[in-house]
């Protein structure tokens, strides 16, 4: 059976993050890639110009769609800006995707440093969203958004909000270490068994680091997508964006923030 997974984020128009960030990763790793547009952003690599929301009707239909087609094997969920976008994408998975792994990647900042999300879209993306999803992906002020602290600054920290989050009825937590620093880039990926996994890499120096947190996301959809243990997909979704970062720069592309080198294992 061919491994399917759609993406329900918002489409970049600079093809660096979001939907296109996704939908690349997906082809690069072998897995044919559907999607529902939640919203559409005027973007490059210097920022975010306007935000256009689809409206959560058409967000439910494109879902109605998908899924009453293609037989999906994986779903990877980015930004929701809206409230009543996230009530429709919930119930859109409670519909369809109650055998389905789910990774949620809660966008709420554009590498840019534009905001995306609204602050009662947190609140919903918190208690509607998070109780479906196998595995939340938050960078670490992500982390601290949505328990309402300050972003950890320890390892320890790290640890101890990915707990709060599995109390909030995820049932695992991946905490992306980009935003740290140091000579390695560490993520833990804590599961509601109790297990702890630390996945580290060398940090890469580059600016070229638009669409990072889509792509690590779509990436283990991708696995999941493949029927691949959930530990085993994290693991090869690191390796493959560290891959992708040390690449970035035998690209040009734009004037500010530049995307990853999705395709760096096709391209010579």
């Amino acid at each position: 059976m061919t491994p399917i997974a759609v993406t329900i984020a918002g489409s970049d128009s600079g093809g660096g993050a979001g939907i296109q960030a996704d939908l690349k990763t997906f082809a690069a790793l072998r897995v044919y890639g559907a999607s529902v547009v939640t919203a559409l952003t005027a973007q490059n690599t210097e920022g975010v110009q306007g935000i256009h929301d689809v409206p959560a009707a058409f967000v439910a239909a494109q879902m109605d769609s998908v899924f009453g087609d293609l037989a999906v094997t994986g779903v990877k969920i980015g930004m929701l800006s809206q409230v009543a976008t996230i009530e429709a994408v919930a119930a859109g998975l409670r519909r369809h995707a109650r055998n389905i792994p789910i990774v949620l990647d809660p966008v709420m900042v554009a590498t840019s440093g534009d905001r995306l999300i609204s602050e009662d879209a947190v609140e919903a993306l918190r208690h509607l969203l998070l109780p479906l999803a196998d595995l939340v992906t938050p960078n670490l002020p992500e982390t601290g958004t949505l328990i309402g602290a300050a972003a950890p600054r320890s390892e320890n920290e790290a640890v101890a909000q990915a707990r709060q989050l599995l109390a909030l009825g995820a049932r695992a937590v991946l905490v992306k270490g980009g935003h740290g620093e140091g000579d390695e880039s560490v993520d833990h990926l804590l599961c509601a068994d109790g297990t702890l996994r630390r996945f580290a890499a060398p940090r890469v120096a580059t600016r070229n680091t638009h669409g990072t947190g889509c792509t690590l996301s779509a990436a283990v959809a991708a696995g999941l997508a493949h029927k691949r243990p959930l530990v085993e997909a994290v693991r090869d979704a690191k390796c493959y964006l560290t891959a992708a970062l040390q690449a970035a720069d035998t690209m040009q592309v734009g004037r500010g923030h530049g995307p990853v080198h999705h395709f760096h294992a096709l391209w010579t």
